[in-house]
Order: structure tokens, then C-alpha cells, then sequence
């Protein structure tokens, strides 16, 4: 059985842009670079969910003792909310492709300060940066979130 509660992360499988002395910051070939990153990470969440699909319609039995039944029906629904959270990550990775082809990707929606580089392979469907992301972090603490 897949492992259906495991967090959902951004593809590791690619190499780290260098930017060459003095580059301008998310040019044709970095946002290319992020295209990629976001591509292959959508592939990655629809070959899942391919699988994901195969799984539950070979492993569905109709088990005769309760305890089993309530087993298998506890798996299936541990994978079906990881696939619904992966929906909404292939949502917003569709979004940050849209982005990046309006050319409006890497920079903060809070603040308009450039991510970084960095902060975007960690995590590509960033929008704000780390200044902001922690404030509205401490301040959803505050409100109780």
C-alpha cells in the first residue's frame, strides 16, 4: 500500500540554478529553469494519482470481518486526503506556471522585494518572501490559527 499520509514536497530531482555575476534577476533562462521544476513536479503529483487510482481498484475487498474492513477503509481515506491535498498544491503549481508565463514570478505579492532564487527551488509556488511569509506566520499565531 502507497504511504498515503506523507507530506507533499517540492521535487528534489533537479540541479540548483547558478546565476552568472551580475545576472538580472528572473530572466528568460531562470524562469525557464523554474518552469521545469514546476513541470516535473506536476508530473510527479499526476503519476500518484494514476497510482494512487490502480491501487484502490485492485486492493478493494469487501472483507467479512469488521476490523479488517474498517482497516482498509482507514487506508483509503488517508490516501484520499493526501490526493486532495495534492489537488490543490497541482492547483496552485498550474497558478505559479501562469505567473510565470505573464512574467510576473519571483517577486513578493506583499512587498514586491525579489523571493530568491533559493527560497524558490526549496519551495516553487512561493509568493511571498521570507520577511513577509514569517510575519503573516506570527501574526495568524496571534489570531489564534
Amino acid at each position: 500500500m502507497p504511504v498515503a499520509d506523507k507530506k507533499v514536497e517540492a521535487p528534489k530531482k533537479f540541479t540548483p540554478y547558478e546565476p552568472a555575476q551580475g545576472e538580472e534577476y528572473m530572466n528568460e533562462q531562470q524562469l525557464e529553469h523554474f518552469r521545469q521544476i514546476l513541470l516535473g513536479w506536476k508530473q510527479e503529483l499526476m503519476e500518484e494519482v494514476d497510482r494512487t487510482v490502480r491501487h484502490l481498484q485492485e486492493e478493494a475487498n469487501n472483507y467479512a470481518d469488521p476490523a479488517d474492513r474498517a482497516t482498509q477503509e482507514e487506508g483509503f481515506s488517508l490516501e484520499l486526503r493526501t490526493r486532495d491535498r495534492e489537488r490543490k498544491l497541482l492547483k496552485k503549481i498550474n497558478e505559479t506556471l501562469d505567473m510565470i508565463d505573464e512574467e510576473d514570478y519571483g517577486f513578493c505579492e506583499a512587498c514586491g522585494v525579489e523571493i530568491g532564487i533559493r527560497r524558490l527551488e526549496a519551495r516553487p509556488t512561493a509568493t511571498l518572501c521570507v520577511d513577509c511569509k514569517t510575519l503573516a506566520e506570527l501574526k495568524e499565531k496571534q489570531l489564534g490559527g
